[in-house]
């Protein structure tokens, strides 16, 4: 059974509950503890954790009143509209698998279905936690935010917001960032963590960068003390840290593994394109350590690693280059048992906002050729059977970003805002940051300059 066929296995059985439930909206959670907020995956939108829910119930963590709400109007059949990526997904078709349908199969327990029907809206430890300690990064990549880069954030108190667009200013006085040490949601989750790591199967940890700070040491040293044999965990890097700090990494991943006192681990790092692009994109990478970080991962280890590729605007005519070294680094770590997992792993979901980094703000007859090309260049290596290629559902996920944006069609009121944004921004942003929109991405001078009159 390959995995559209797992997948689409659990589609009835879901049903059973009701045909928008989503065991997601139960058993994953986001955490962002350096401004107390939460959401259930990363397609809706961040709410605020109410201090007063967590006197007495650190659990409050995932389960707010407004994640129950929203639990109730899935058990009732409705859509909760934060929802709408995968809304969106599943209606262009029943072949199109979203992440509402891939999720349920992979959280499906009978024990954890049996559990929610038997108690819709009580607590929940849930089955996958993600969690943010804290801000602090090296990184500020355009379409982040300054509450989960420090890096950001000192731009924005340095220049101010972003005030000639209409959307993504990055003002920052509307909300608060606690400091690690001091954090009370920081403090919350060490109250709640004895009780929800019974239960849990997956902690993910992301940042900021969350190799920088202590609470990803403090919890990883922890489990040498206290282990979790049952227990995964992975972490989002940006793999653009100090060398030390991934040596470091590796050698207590591979104690905990080595001695069973975690399950597994899984490191997720993000990646766009590759090349100038890249770099322009994450201001503050340096592919040369990025590079340099990876390959002492993969060879210090025996574990995969999956770049989360977030298919934006300054993807679409450069995607090619990251494609090509996917298959290089594929060939190089994968080693030649064909029968073992694959080490390189990538998914792309595509970005929606802010509006200046929606691909579908460009013109389709100039652009959507680029779209078929890349996805020509997957089906072209494509061989289940080979790890050193793409696999079906791979090539199937990116035909649903390149469906998305070949029938996607703004008004024309968004469409000028959009354009209008994409200029002001870039202008201001090469302004900031001393760099060449018009160097790195030459085959877009004809619309950069066209959004410019606009």
């Amino acid at each position: 059974m390959d995995d559209k066929q797992r997948i689409q296995k659990f589609i009835p059985i879901m049903n059973e509950i009701s045909p928008t439930f989503c065991m997601a909206k139960w058993h994953h959670t986001t955490i962002y503890l350096q401004t107390g907020e939460t959401h259930s995956c990363y397609h809706p939108a961040p709410h605020a954790i109410p201090l007063d829910e967590l006197k007495d119930n650190p659990s409050a963590l995932h389960n707010t009143s407004q994640k129950k709400s929203e639990r109730a109007e899935m058990l009732d059949g409705k859509k909760p509209s934060g929802c709408n990526y995968c809304w969106n997904i599943e209606a262009m078709g029943d072949d199109f698998i979203s992440d509402r349908k891939e999720r349920n199969a992979s959280i499906f327990t009978e024990q954890r279905f049996e559990d929610i029907k038997a108690a819709p809206l009580a607590n929940v430890n849930p089955q996958y936690i993600e969690v943010s300690f804290g801000n602090e990064c090296n990184f500020k990549c355009g379409y982040c935010h300054p509450k989960h880069s420090s890096s950001y954030y000192k731009e924005i108190k340095d220049f101010g917001p972003y005030d000639m667009v209409k959307n993504h200013r990055n003002d920052i006085n509307w909300f608060t960032t606690y400091e690690e040490e001091t954090n009370p949601y920081v403090e919350a989750w060490w109250k709640w963590w004895p009780e929800v790591s019974k239960t849990l199967t997956i902690l993910r940890i992301t940042g900021g960068e969350p190799l920088l700070q202590q609470s990803t040491w403090r919890l990883l040293d922890d489990l040498e003390v206290n282990p979790l044999p049952n227990l995964e965990i992975n972490i989002n890097s940006n793999f653009g840290v100090k060398p030390v700090l991934i040596r470091r990494l590796t050698q207590k991943i591979n104690s905990l593994v080595a001695q069973g006192k975690i399950k597994d681990f899984k490191l997720f790092t993000s990646v766009d394109t590759w090349g100038k692009p890249a770099e322009y994109s994450r201001t503050g990478l340096d592919l040369a350590i990025w590079e340099e970080n990876l390959n002492t991962y993969l060879t210090e280890t025996n574990l995969p690693v999956t770049f989360m590729i977030t298919f934006n605007i300054l993807t679409v005519t450069t995607f090619q280059k990251l494609l090509e070294k996917i298959l290089e680094w594929r060939a190089k770590y994968n080693g030649t048992n064909q029968n073992k997992w694959q080490r390189i792993r990538f998914d792309t979901p595509f970005l929606k906002e802010p509006l200046q980094y929606d691909m579908n703000i460009l013109p389709k007859d100039e652009f959507m050729p680029y779209m078929q090309s890349h996805l020509q260049f997957i089906k072209d290596n494509l061989n289940d059977k080979d790890r050193t290629k793409f696999s079906e559902l791979e090539y199937e996920k990116f035909l649903r970003v390149v469906k998305y944006m070949e029938t996607t069609f703004y008004s024309l009121e968004k469409l000028v805002e959009g354009q209008r944004d994409f200029f002001n921004w870039f202008n201001e942003y090469d302004r900031r940051r001393g760099t060449d929109f018009l160097e790195v991405f030459p085959e877009m001078e004809n619309f950069f300059n066209c959004c410019r009159i606009i």
